[in-house]
């Protein structure tokens, strides 16, 4: 097992050269505006997992996974002339679902709003439904209490 300290600095060089060379090395004009978001390394430094976005519509993020996986080994071997370590990882490519998931929360929190902004306007003009003063008081204590309810 590799020192998480080292895997990191793996993971961070990794993330360096895909992200800079992805163009060079994969010359297919389908590969859309890609950005390489994240890389992680298991910790016996076997296995990466490169994580990206692609900027525009499902379509062009289609395209750009189908030649991303294509050209995989491009990738892995290019890592390892560049890493000069003795075991080259494996390449999993991964689309990220952060941007989704961050859109989702933002609708999410959106909708509350909302949904607050209008309860605060039906609280505006609202009045209790009972008495002003619901509660006994020292002027209520000659009258009976109600009969209850038992037979």
């Amino acid at each position: 097992m590799a020192d998480p300290a080292r895997a990191r600095k793996i993971a961070d060089r990794i993330q360096e050269l895909i992200a800079a060379n992805l163009q060079q090395i994969v010359k297919d004009p389908d590969l859309g505006f890609v950005t390489i978001t994240d890389v992680r390394v298991t910790g016996d430094l076997q296995n990466a997992s490169v994580f990206y976005t692609v900027f525009g519509d499902e379509a062009q993020r289609e395209r750009s996974a189908q030649v991303l996986e294509a050209n995989r080994g491009k990738l892995r071997s290019f890592v390892g002339k560049q890493l000069g370590i003795r075991l080259t990882p494996t390449l999993e490519i991964l689309p990220d679902g952060v941007p989704e998931n961050a859109s989702h929360i933002d609708d999410l929190l959106r909708s509350a709003r909302e949904r607050d902004e209008d309860l605060a306007r039906s609280r505006s003009g609202a009045t209790p439904a009972g008495d002003a003063d619901p509660y006994r008081t020292k002027d209520d204590e000659g009258e009976q209490p109600p009969p209850s309810s038992e037979a």
